[in-house]
């Protein structure tokens, strides 16, 4: 295949050293003069610059500072870098945030960004070549009937840089553009759009006014069926997502300057709130992502452990409708038999309720779930599996180990305005008991990327007194062998117990 490509011309052209100036005048508190005198300077003296290397350092502190030292090499001073990036759907769920239904490619060169392919996942698929044959995942292969691992399909990974890895073998395979040149894979959610729109107002293209509200929700619609009505081929659907991009990128060029606290904030909640995710070639850089938790990396614990995820197959975009909430439980089971020693038996239940209708948008929702937990953990039994939708018959339960975590897995699907339980119930390893009879028992439940704010209970029974939990439950509850407690997972939540 032909890999030869023209770059896309934006609106404007993006100078983001221009924006450094400005964003260090700012920390600088010395307006207009500070900026009048940055932009005298080359783009690449201000990195070398130590004035500005210490009152950068000042304002943000030491280990913020460190992420400006990498901004050289990020903008492609020391040499051109090249981003995969990829919009992921979270009203169609996947286990690495959402379904990638649009990606772009953008190169960075001396502070200049140009963007140099946007457009579907399912273009880029369409030209696979007939050589290019990788097996997909069986639970793909059964439920989407697909012939291949497409790119579209590439973070079926939990964490981050797994599914990184993987979108940019898939991406060569399919020989993507500038394939060969990708350096960093960065991906954001369809709530990291709504959190923009809402600071910088509605905008308008072609004629459609897109705002933090329903301007999802309005793109969707457009690119599934407006663009019939506008005379637009299908193969050209997803033509919008380019101006829409461009446009909001422009209202960030001139709003950011005024309103830096404002988009430092939404940064801070999107990257804690797991909507946005960076994977990098570059050690250097991917160990800040790490220590920031940008990356989606699934964490370490030497504890108990607790993610689930949802996979939307052929679901539409239901998961814009679905309620959840998931339970988690534990208690102290005696031995079997005299050759066993007493454990502790683990109960993780998802719960959901299906809040829509069927409609262009929302449907049954079919999911593939899984549970990761720590590793050594015993499948004991499932509750609420389904081999398909619209049957009672019991499905397959799959199980096996993902970056150091036991994971076992199923299909069930809800009805539009329907509620049901998925259970997993499994004997925690051997560690986690040793660490109860301890005295110190931990519980990580780490969210699934792109999820905005499932429901969180926890019921332990440890049966040993507690003298100390973190957090603390109600005061009427202390002092006994039990821990209950309800939150959200709109963040990683952990959990510490004393006893």
């Amino acid at each position: 295949m032909n890999n030869q490509y023209k770059p896309i011309q934006l609106h404007k052209p993006r100078k983001w050293p221009w924006v450094l100036f400005v964003i260090v005048s700012i920390l600088f508190g010395t307006g207009w003069y500070a900026y009048t005198w940055l932009k005298q300077l080359d783009p690449a003296d201000i990195f070398e610059s130590e004035f500005v290397r210490d009152q950068v350092e000042r304002q943000l502190g030491e280990d913020k500072a460190e992420l400006f030292d990498l901004l050289p090499g990020l903008l492609g001073f020391t040499e051109k870098k090249t981003y995969l990036v990829l919009l992921l759907n979270n009203t169609e769920m996947r286990p690495g945030g959402g379904f990638i239904g649009t990606y772009a490619v953008v190169e960075a060169n001396k502070g200049s960004v140009n963007v140099l392919e946007v457009e579907g996942t399912e273009r880029i698929d369409g030209r696979t070549p007939a050589s290019w044959n990788p097996k997909p995942i069986p639970v793909l292969e059964e439920h989407l009937h697909v012939d291949k691992w497409y790119f579209r399909d590439s973070n079926w990974s939990p964490d981050f840089p797994t599914g990184a890895q993987k979108a940019l073998e898939l991406y060569k395979g399919e020989s993507g553009v500038a394939a060969e040149r990708i350096d960093t894979v960065v991906a954001i959610t369809t709530t990291v759009l709504e959190e923009l729109l809402e600071i910088t107002g509605p905008i308008e293209i072609q004629g459609i006014t897109f705002d933090a509200q329903t301007g999802i929700e309005t793109l969707e619609y457009e690119v599934e069926y407006g663009f019939k009505k506008r005379g637009i081929s299908f193969a050209e659907r997803k033509q919008i997502i380019e101006p829409f991009m461009s446009e909001l990128m422009d209202r960030l060029t001139d709003d950011v300057f005024q309103n830096l606290d404002i988009y430092e904030e939404a940064l801070n909640k999107m990257t804690e709130e797991k909507h946005l995710f960076v994977y990098s070639k570059d050690e250097d850089f991917q160990k800040k992502m790490d220590e920031y938790d940008w990356s989606g990396r699934m964490h370490e614990s030497t504890g108990d452990y607790l993610l689930w995820t949802d996979a939307n197959l052929a679901a539409l975009k239901t998961d814009h409708a679905m309620e959840r909430t998931l339970s988690y439980s534990l208690s102290k089971r005696p031995p079997a038999h005299e050759l066993e020693d007493f454990h502790y038996l683990a109960a993780a239940t998802m719960t959901y309720t299906n809040n829509g209708s069927f409609d262009w948008r929302t449907t049954r929702y079919r999911t593939y779930a899984r549970v990761f937990v720590p590793l050594g953990s015993k499948l004991v039994s499932v509750v609420g599996s389904m081999k398909w939708d619209r049957t009672d018959e019991e499905g397959v339960v799959d199980e096996g180990i993902e970056n150091g975590r036991q994971w076992f897995g199923t299909f069930i699907a809800i009805e539009p305005g329907e509620t049901k339980s998925l259970e997993f119930i499994y004997r925690l390893p051997a560690h986690v008991t040793d660490d109860i009879e301890n005295d110190s028992y931990t519980l990580f439940v780490q969210k699934q990327l792109g999820t905005i704010n499932h429901g969180l209970t926890l019921g332990l029974d440890f049966g040993k007194t507690i003298t100390v939990a973190k957090p603390a439950e109600d005061e009427q509850e202390w002092f006994d062998t039990s821990y209950t407690y309800s939150t959200d997972l709109h963040i990683d939540r952990e959990f510490h117990v004393s006893f």
